[in-house]
């Protein structure tokens, strides 16, 4: 059994009568103690983060303090060990200041020697721990802007909510669309919280075929139906102690929905053609593409499901609505591609830039990062077509000389002004400042097209 972070000292002396009299001295002043008369085990149940010191005797039978002094350090260099010694053991006692103690009292020593070593110990373990604390916080997030890269508000509020969440133990809702990186989200709320030590289990519920969802995430047990053989854990008992990520939510038959809100409520999980249940410490992270309150109206998901998942909820923002973002993350996965499969990376030009922000991105990140690869590798690709954006643009890693340049720019301007409503070829060519018929070759130089939308040429 671990011991509870509200003991600040754990006393360990083999002699009954003055461990009873240390005890009554520290709990007089405030202290709360944890005695035992024997050092054996005591590493196992400390955790790196337990903010009290040990006062350990040095001579006892079985573990003596400096082999328990060595054990604890093993595990946490900074916790302060204030060791106890006999007359004629200085010698003993200046070795285990050497190697690691924090002090040592000589008895008989009086009440306040040791109230005041305890007390400059827990002061010292505060500051320590606080220090640990704060550099966590600087780690994660630094990691956090390695794994959501952007400038946009958007995504440094998504960074914040990210942080403040994945503190606690409440299960998260993310919502976004399609590659617009749920899972990379999820991924962060796991490494950054408390159960990082533990499993991380991502399955897609869309991809799972109906007849084997139930026997995928809850387990079976040998005999539930045809074929099962032997027993199989499910995914939820798979994570146990960790956190499992679960996309696609909304693909989830409701009879899977009923399980899963039971699981959500009581943290128990029973395996199909089982009886026991079993008592799960996990963290859920679901994810979906859809209204799930829409589609509660609709009974396509039940409504207590969605309330009892939308506690704490994430919208991870399209990468259309976080502007230069897109440049950013381009340069990013293109630098990455580059170093990968060792190639020098061409500079992006300012027609490329702009057909970038342009660009609506229906694919968000995962098209985005697919199109910096092509580029590093130097391949022409085109940017699909979108009813945003009705023209299919290309991307070219080549820079080429002046005049290339200036006639790949020139044409994604032009591109990119079709993207906005235009009645008529004058509205165009006044919002390119050109005439209109230098404006009819250039868009048959470039191979574009007009869209009449009002069927007057004038």
């Amino acid at each position: 059994m671990s011991i509870d972070n509200g003991i600040q000292v754990v006393l360990i002396d083999d002699d009954p009568h003055l461990r009873q009299a240390l005890c009554q001295t520290l709990d007089l002043a405030g202290l709360k103690v944890l005695p035992l008369g024997e050092a054996s085990g005591l590493t196992a149940r400390l955790s790196r983060d337990w903010p009290g010191v040990v006062v350990s005797d040095i001579r006892m039978p079985g573990m003596d303090g400096l082999e328990l002094l060595a054990e604890l350090h093993g595990q946490d260099p900074d916790l302060p060990v204030l060791l106890i010694t006999g007359h004629g053991d200085v010698p003993l006692a200046v070795q285990a200041m050497r190697a690691g103690a924090y002090d040592f009292l000589e008895k008989p020593f009086a009440s306040d020697a040791l109230l005041d070593s305890v007390r400059r110990a827990l002061a010292l373990r505060r500051l320590v721990l606080d220090n640990r604390s704060l550099r966590l916080a600087l780690s994660d997030r630094q990691q956090l802007s390695t794994r959501l890269v952007g400038h946009s508000p958007q995504m440094l509020r998504l960074r914040e909510q990210i942080g403040a969440l994945a503190a606690t133990k409440a299960d998260v809702l993310i919502l976004g669309e399609t590659g617009a990186g749920k899972e990379v989200v999820a991924r962060a709320l796991h490494d950054l919280s408390s159960r990082r030590s533990g499993p991380f289990v991502a399955i897609n519920a869309g991809a799972l075929a109906e007849s084997v969802v139930e026997s995928e995430l809850f387990g079976h047990e040998p005999g539930a139906f045809t074929g099962a053989q032997k027993r199989r854990i499910g995914k939820f008992e798979f994570a146990n102690g960790g956190t499992l990520f679960l996309d696609e939510i909304e693909s989830m038959s409701l009879d899977v929905q009923v399980k899963l809100l039971r699981l959500l409520q009581e943290r128990v999980v029973e395996r199909l053609g089982g009886n026991q249940l079993i008592p799960l410490d996990i963290r859920i992270i679901a994810a979906t593409k859809e209204d799930l309150r829409q589609s509660a109206d609709q009974g396509r998901f039940r409504a207590d499901l969605y309330y009892r998942l939308n506690v704490a909820s994430l919208r991870i923002p399209p990468l259309r609505e976080r502007g230069e973002d897109a440049l950013m993350l381009f340069q990013h996965f293109a630098d990455e591609a580059s170093s990968r499969h060792g190639l020098t990376l061409h500079e992006l030009q300012p027609g490329q830039r702009a057909l970038l922000l342009r660009h609506s991105w229906p694919g968000n990140v995962r098209e985005l990062q697919n199109a910096a690869e092509r580029f590093a590798l130097g391949l022409e690709l085109a940017l699909d077509a979108t009813p945003d954006n009705p023209h299919a643009h290309v991307l070219t890693s080549t820079s080429g000389g002046l005049s290339e340049q200036v006639e790949q720019f020139e044409k994604s301007l032009i591109a990119a002004e079709l993207t906005r409503p235009h009645g008529s070829m004058r509205s165009l060519a006044e919002a390119l400042g050109v005439p209109r018929k230098t404006l009819h070759d250039k868009l048959r130089k470039h191979g574009l097209n007009f869209a009449n939308q009002s069927g007057d040429d004038e």
